[in-house]
């Protein structure tokens, strides 16, 4: 029997978190073998562990790249995406890349302009009941950064929404870009957010469905 942890590659860069708290989270995964590394490492894949990771959670914010780094990134981007490797498009990860018309396709959101507000109240309601990332789930509150921007494309599937002036509607959505699913997932701001356990619960279903396949 294979009892080898899933790798898994978060992607950061380009804005600053609490790293302990960050770290605490993904080690609350047992199940979830995580690597956090820097988007420049994971383009350039030293050490030749791309085809490993089951899935890359990406978590970065870069708005503009050197012209060698983006060429390169969109050759990875299409060869994740090509091997069917899970794709989670986390918070501010929306809003990376706005010049990148791949990165729109894979969030499904083809504007990508946006505001965003800081510490808001804010209640989440599981849409899709029979999903296996939201089933069972019961609507919970949280204090998290909100953006309001243009909503996901009618080929996503909604899993949360929330009702609130300073929000997007909805903020969980799956999908699927080429061989790859996607989980696109507009909460998680802070250690206010990753320390909540329907939060946590959330987003470890949703890094195993987005390799489950």
């Amino acid at each position: 029997m294979n009892t080898e942890r899933p790798k898994i590659a978060v992607v950061d860069g380009a804005h600053p978190y609490d790293v302990v708290a960050f770290h605490t989270l993904f080690r609350s995964f047992p199940d979830l073998d995580c690597y956090v590394q820097s988007l420049e490492n994971w383009v350039w894949n030293w050490g030749d562990n791309f085809q490993n990771y089951r899935a890359v959670v990406f978590y970065n914010f870069h708005q503009a790249l050197p012209a060698g780094l983006e060429e390169a990134l969109l050759k990875a981007i299409d060869l994740m995406a090509v091997n069917g490797q899970g794709i989670v498009v986390w918070h501010h990860a929306l809003l990376a890349f706005p010049n990148e018309p791949v990165w729109s396709s894979i969030c499904g959101i083809q504007d990508r302009s946006f505001q965003y507000y800081v510490n808001q109240t804010i209640t989440v309601v599981p849409e899709n009941k029979q999903h296996p990332i939201t089933e069972g789930l019961t609507p919970w509150t949280v204090q998290d950064e909100t953006y309001t921007m243009a909503e996901p494309t009618s080929d996503a599937e909604i899993l949360l929404t929330v009702t609130h002036p300073n929000s997007m509607h909805n903020v969980a959505w799956t999908r699927h870009y080429k061989n790859s699913r996607v989980l696109c997932l507009q909460l998680g701001h802070d250690n206010m957010v990753w320390s909540d356990p329907g939060f946590r619960e959330l987003f470890h279903r949703g890094i195993r469905w987005s390799f489950s396949h």
